[in-house]
């Protein structure tokens, strides 16, 4: 399954959000897209159809997203799909609560839209074990392969660390685009391990030894200060 076919259900009275959410999809190519705007409607498109994943609003004009939730795996209507909260509420416990409910990732308002796209495709990946086609690239004399794990250089192999292959691979899948300084931590350690943020400077700084020409004047691997990093598409 690819994510042409994926279908995927937003749950959210926003108009223009879910507007806006089904456009951002549909130009990455995920084209089963349906919508509700309360939870009778969600209920209502539950029973009829499965969905691969959920993308639910925790304040709903007839109920709260929690107790929709909750009440639709007991029925057994989710069939096991994942579910993203959206929330405008980022509260800890708020957070806490979806998550501890079983939800596999809570997202707050305002998001970027790259954060949602990477978050989607994260929890995909874990759900489904959906690979990345692409076996490798070429960034000017230095050929990255995600198949083999290793970067090679006028003749030179040298092979990635898990932390750095996955590191790239999430670039690779979002060239380009901007990945948040969070959207990264989130994805590489899910477990929320201590120091992430510093951890993602050496495991960036280490990458680009291995993958620039010249480390400290990067022409690929791009810091956009103040937000994250992205992985240039010029070669």
């Amino acid at each position: 399954m690819d994510r042409s076919e994926c279908r995927l259900l937003t749950v959210d009275d926003e108009k223009g959000l879910t507007d806006i959410v089904t456009e951002l999809l549909k130009r990455e190519n995920y084209l089963q897209i349906d919508s509700a705007a309360s939870c009778r409607e969600a209920e209502e498109k539950l029973q009829k159809q499965h969905y691969d994943l959920v993308l639910l609003d925790v304040m709903l004009p007839d109920g709260d997203g929690f107790d929709f939730y909750e009440r639709m795996k007991e029925k057994g209507w989710l069939f096991d799909a994942p579910v993203i909260f959206l929330s405008a509420r980022d509260e800890d416990t708020d957070r806490l609560k979806g998550l501890g409910l079983g939800a596999d990732d809570y997202i707050t308002k305002p998001f970027l839209p790259q954060e949602l796209l990477l978050r989607i495709g994260a929890v995909l990946r874990r759900t489904y074990h959906f690979e990345d086609k692409a076996k490798s690239i070429r960034l000017g004399q230095t050929v990255v392969s995600m198949d083999a794990g290793t970067v090679t250089r006028n003749g030179k192999e040298t092979a990635l660390t898990a932390k750095e292959l996955a590191l790239f691979k999430i670039l690779f899948r979002n060239r380009g685009k901007i990945i948040t300084t969070d959207a990264l931590c989130d994805e590489l350690w899910p477990d929320g391990s201590f120091g992430l943020e510093s951890s993602l400077i050496v495991h960036m700084r280490h990458l680009r030894e291995k993958v620039e020409e010249e480390p400290s004047k990067p022409r690929y691997l791009i810091t956009v200060r103040g937000l994250g990093y992205k992985l240039e598409k010029k070669s």
